[in-house]
């Protein structure tokens, strides 16, 4: 159990803060403490609860380092990311929630112009911005695909970066938190109960978060049952799904989705540079 020792000493009745930050981690801790720092410098009151899911990493001398500003933590095995954010989620009592991989960082400011949306738009049950991609290994960095809310949009690809996300815990309670059941889509699901129970999701056009993709990435090491999960998600929610998706077999869309990322890779500025170098070369 995550407990807040603020909190639970006898008498000591504090103010609620403005938003709890749930960190789920398992053995990331070579990252976990810019994760940190960068939650900690947003300049508005926190309450951060991390779950560790039971590290055998450096993460528990990361979490004790900053144990006196954490409003609570735990390391032991859990029952997936989506269980450890509801679990601290629910130890808070703050009125916005959001939750931060443990190999992701804000950017400064982020969760003050994420509020600041939320307080201009009472109607939204929660705020997104744009993010970043830093991929292990390159010194470049590329925009996550993000774009304000669109139902049709959102049917056919998730629109909204995780990381660049503040929820009201109001509408948080009302569709019950994130789905226990996923593992890899459960963020592209909550979106959808969002917008099915509050209506739009506010968008926020300015750089809110850095979404690090390294080796160990989670959905990068099971692109098939991310894409079954995202597939399903849109099925159960009733928004469009691409004809192509119903006909052509899960492995060739996973060999797709990666023959995609190779595209990407190869296209890069760095190797569109070495390429036209080498045109130049050939012409000469």
């Amino acid at each position: 159990m995550i407990v807040d020792p603020r909190r639970s000493a006898p008498g000591n009745a504090l103010p609620l803060p403005l938003i709890t930050v749930a960190v789920p981690s398992l053995n990331q801790g070579r990252f976990l403490a810019a994760a940190l720092d960068s939650i900690f410098a947003q300049g508005v009151d926190v309450e951060v609860f991390v779950a560790d899911g039971g590290s055998t990493d450096e993460s528990l001398s990361v979490i004790r380092a900053f144990e006196s500003r954490l409003s609570g933590w735990r390391s032991h095995p859990d029952h997936g990311q989506a269980a450890a954010v509801n679990e601290c989620v629910a130890r808070g009592g703050a009125r916005y929630v959001c939750w931060l991989n443990s190999d992701d960082v804000l950017l400064p400011g982020a969760l003050q112009a994420l509020v600041a949306a939320l307080d201009d738009d009472s109607e939204a049950p929660a705020a997104y911005g744009r993010a970043w991609k830093s991929i292990e290994g390159r010194d470049d960095r590329t925009e996550v695909h993000v774009e304000p809310f669109d139902f049709i949009r959102l049917s056919r690809r998730c629109i909204v970066s995780q990381p660049a996300t503040l929820i009201r815990r109001s509408a948080w309670d009302a569709v019950g938190g994130l789905d226990e059941r996923l593992h890899f889509a459960m963020d592209y699901d909550l979106w959808w109960r969002l917008y099915r129970q509050g209506g739009p999701l506010r968008y926020v056009d300015r750089f809110i978060a850095v979404d690090r993709e390294h080796p160990a990435t989670k959905s990068i090491n099971n692109s098939l049952e991310h894409f079954r999960e995202s597939v399903d998600v849109v099925r159960r929610h009733g928004g469009y799904e691409p004809a192509w998706t119903r006909f052509v077999p899960l492995p060739i869309r996973w060999r797709l989705a990666h023959a995609k990322r190779r595209v990407r890779t190869m296209l890069s500025p760095s190797r569109k540079l070495e390429r036209s170098e080498r045109t130049q070369r050939t012409r000469s």
